[in-house]
């Protein structure tokens, strides 16, 4: 199996470097991180004229008919200079839901997202909850024209900016039953929705979500109904691949930095770099990131491929993602010493944004029984 990018994914490959480099950077994202949204719109609309928010779509939607590997091409590059991007949240995670709408549903909101009109936010996770998608106290009853929705949503990334949220509500059955869960879109102008503002780990925002007696029309379902599970599991894997790439990307920056670092670094008359027992770790950093991507390669192939293989490939890379994020943030910080977690070191950014991809939409734990029962 040839395993080599095409001339189009290099060319996808060093565009995105390019244009990671010029919006990306510790102090874009400090500056970015003092504003609002915590994003540069200007940098959104530059990224819809260069066709990156159509690329995961398929061509029949409007989109470039991008595979999972295009999108880890990308994703990667703005994971090495911590791009501040709602990309994960409104593209990757909301659009592969807005791919299994009704036509109707499609043809509404999927040309607007990939214009970059609109930012959408994915809530699945509950206060009292746990990872597991079908964990949901959030309610929907019908009561003949529509929906009438009331609970909560635990810190949605990039809800704070959306224009819809989608969001998992119970619609039969009781608490943690696989079936009964369905989808909706749910406007923030909606009567009775109401937003919290919330700081994530690594400085980007979100928000909680309320919901009382949220009115909602029949078209507001998205996917089957009481079959809301399926659909998020499959746009979760597929957002899994993307944050593997970012994660990866972010490795790999923090591995050159603490590696030129210790060549300038002296200490008992020596540069660190020189002494084993740091080369050592600095080579398992290494090696942490050539793991990572394999997997990266392999679940982002089986993606494409579908079936329950994608599941599964899936929920390793998730696994190996907390595994390497951690200790690879960890030594970059140890390594540089007590300079690696203050503000002005980007070491403490990528560590941060890390620390957020190890957590979001499952921790290690999670992911590892998951593999195991899907085995």
């Amino acid at each position: 199996m040839d395993l080599s990018f095409s001339e189009e994914q290099v060319l996808l490959r060093d565009t995105a470097a390019r244009v990671a480099r010029d919006h990306g950077g510790v102090e874009r994202r400090r500056q970015l991180r003092g504003q609002e949204p915590g994003f540069s719109r200007e940098t959104w609309a530059e990224f819809a004229a260069l066709g990156w928010l159509a690329l995961p779509f398929p061509e029949s939607e409007g989109g470039l008919g991008g595979s999972a590997v295009d999108l880890a091409i990308l994703t990667e590059q703005m994971g090495r200079e911590l791009v501040c991007s709602p990309y994960l949240d409104t593209v990757v995670s909301c659009g592969s839901v807005l791919l299994h709408g009704t036509p109707a549903q499609r043809e509404r909101h999927l040309p607007p997202l990939i214009a970059g009109e609109t930012q959408w936010s994915l809530a699945c996770a509950e206060a009292e909850g746990s990872f597991v998608l079908s964990d949901v106290t959030t309610v929907a009853q019908s009561d003949g024209e529509g929906w009438l929705l009331d609970g909560s949503k635990f810190a949605a990334p990039n809800a704070h900016a959306a224009d819809a949220i989608i969001l998992s509500a119970r619609t039969a059955g009781e608490r943690r039953d696989g079936d009964g869960i369905s989808l909706f879109i749910v406007p923030v102008t909606a009567p009775g929705v109401e937003r919290r503002t919330v700081t994530l780990v690594d400085g980007s925002r979100g928000a909680h979500i309320t919901l009382r007696s949220v009115r909602l029309d029949a078209d507001a379902l998205i996917g089957p109904l009481h079959g809301g599970v399926p659909v998020l599991e499959a746009a979760v894997d597929r957002a899994i691949v993307a944050m593997g790439a970012e994660a990866l990307g972010a490795m790999e920056a923090l591995l050159e930095q603490t590696v030129a670092y210790s060549k300038t670094r002296v200490q008992f008359g020596k540069p660190i770099g020189s002494f084993q027992a740091l080369q050592h770790r600095m080579a398992d950093m290494y090696m942490q990131c050539q793991a990572l991507r394999s997997l990266l390669l392999h679940a982002a192939i089986a993606c494409d491929a579908g079936g329950p293989a994608a599941a599964r490939a899936a929920a390793g890379l998730k696994l190996k993602l907390c595994e390497a994020g951690r200790f690879v943030s960890q030594q970059a910080v140890q390594i540089h010493g007590g300079i690696g977690m203050t503000d002005e070191l980007a070491v403490s950014h990528y560590f941060r944004r890390l620390m957020l991809l190890n957590t979001l939409f499952g921790d290690a734990e999670h992911h590892l029984k998951r593999y195991v029962s899907l085995g």
